[in-house]
């Protein structure tokens, strides 16, 4: 067998980088249960109001959003091994520094300000941007499978931070946090190389150039970009601002956001709690969305592989509507099959909005879309934190959560027609717009 041969039955290093940076978004994804099933035990212990936690919650989600295109700039400056790393350590302090909150102002700096640096930093744009620089095809089944890492935190710890808030406590469950981000560290340190260029190979699918020309992955920065990472990042906003399809998409994103973190992430246990569930049941309700979302997630990768991306989303965002829609019919006490039939239609819409969303900013941004997506990102978490606040003031307006499903059930349909009437021929004339600006 010739050394040609051999190469191409090893496996690619590509593939060991989306297994380590599989493990950091599980690791990572560990707070993203949290709020959920914390706040009823710090509403009893030190009886905050429900708007109080959900100031802090949509500190996190603003930081979230709004740190990912800066670290996605911070990776191509740094490398994503480094700021990998730190965001990890920064999950793991704010989590463990949690046990020593007494005062409202206490939760606000770790749950929003530590923990929202940290998460940002490994927000969704991380998957991209390991798509981006490693793969030259099957990107969006990449980028699904990474996504899915985020539900697989979820479906790990929530169900074990939901036992621990009930017996011993919500501070053991805030170290489990912790301690599930600071193990990923090593193995990222060790494991997850910056670029192909590093191991000396070429991307995933990528075919060698003829010998004597250079050909550079089209994932990686222009020469003569600028090297400061902020700097980088508001450039790549002040172009892809002048293209319509860049407003559609944060446009789309931000109701994702509001519909997926802001809603049912922050406050589907609380809400069932006010229909009488018990926290733990509600938690493994979610867990079930967790692993729904690993398939929807997915699949919706192979699917944006070989169908119109805009199409999906559109899809995506009108069944999330309808869910939405019909969920206050749905909670009660106990379980009913319909509310089964919720978790696992909502489960497998999740997330799924990020392959095709991720898809579209590569395809009319070219080797500005990782940090592009992370401005899209951005604005999915200030419509989470927008929708974790609100929902919170509602409840405590109202006394229940209906207004902020039916009114977050309306936005979806919103965001279906945004999506659909993106233009068919963005590809192939924006980026041309772009370049131009």
């Amino acid at each position: 067998m010739s050394g040609t041969e051999t190469s191409r039955r090893r496996l690619h290093p590509a593939w060991i980088v989306a297994a380590v940076a599989f493990l950091a978004l599980v690791g990572a994804a560990g707070f993203r249960a949290a709020p959920g099933v914390l706040m009823v035990p710090l509403q009893q212990e030190f009886g905050w109001s429900t708007t109080v936690l959900s100031a802090a919650v949509s500190i996190n989600l603003v930081l979230f959003g709004l740190t990912a295109p800066f670290a996605a700039a911070l990776m191509e400056r740094f490398g994503i091994r480094a700021v990998t790393a730190t965001a990890l350590v920064l999950i793991g302090a704010g989590s463990a520094l949690t046990v020593l909150v007494n005062q409202s102002w206490q939760i606000l700096l770790t749950w929003g300000l530590l923990i929202g640096l940290g998460t940002g930093s490994m927000a969704l744009v991380f998957a991209a941007t390991i798509a981006n620089t490693w793969f030259a095809k099957s990107r969006g089944l990449v980028i699904g499978i990474l996504t899915a890492g985020s539900a697989a935190g979820q479906l790990v710890f929530l169900p074990f931070i939901a036992m621990l808030a009930q017996d011993p406590g919500w501070r053991q469950a805030s170290l489990l946090i912790a301690a599930g981000a600071l193990a990923v560290v090593p193995l990222v340190l060790k494991f997850l190389k910056n670029s192909p260029a590093d191991v000396g190979v070429l991307p995933y699918g990528e075919t060698a150039p003829e010998e004597g020309v250079t050909a550079p992955s089209a994932a990686e920065p222009e020469p003569g970009r600028s090297s400061n990472a902020a700097v980088r990042a508001l450039q790549v906003l002040k172009r892809a601002s002048k293209v319509r399809t860049f407003w559609a998409l944060v446009a789309g994103f931000a109701i994702c956001g509001a519909t997926t973190n802001g809603l049912i992430g922050t406050h589907f246990i609380p809400s069932a709690h006010d229909h009488g569930m018990a926290e733990t049941t509600a938690a493994g309700l979610l867990a079930v969305v967790g692993i729904f979302d690993i398939v929807g997630t997915i699949a919706s990768g192979w699917l944006t592989d070989r169908f119109n991306p805009r199409i999906l989303l559109a899809v995506y965002y009108q069944f999330r509507g309808i869910g939405l829609l019909v969920l206050p019919l749905l909670l009660s006490a106990t379980v009913q099959p319909s509310m089964i039939v919720f978790v696992v239609i909502y489960g497998l819409d999740w997330v799924a909005t990020v392959p095709p969303t991720a898809a579209i900013c590569r395809k009319t941004f070219g080797a500005d879309g990782s940090v592009v997506f992370g401005w899209v990102f951005a604005a999915h978490q200030l419509g989470a934190a927008a929708a974790a606040l609100g929902a919170g003031a509602i409840r405590d307006a109202t006394g229940q959560y209906t207004y902020a499903w039916f009114g977050a059930a309306a936005m979806c349909t919103v965001a279906a027609v945004i999506s659909a009437t993106i233009r068919k021929d963005a590809a192939a004339r924006e980026p041309e717009t772009v370049a131009a600006a």
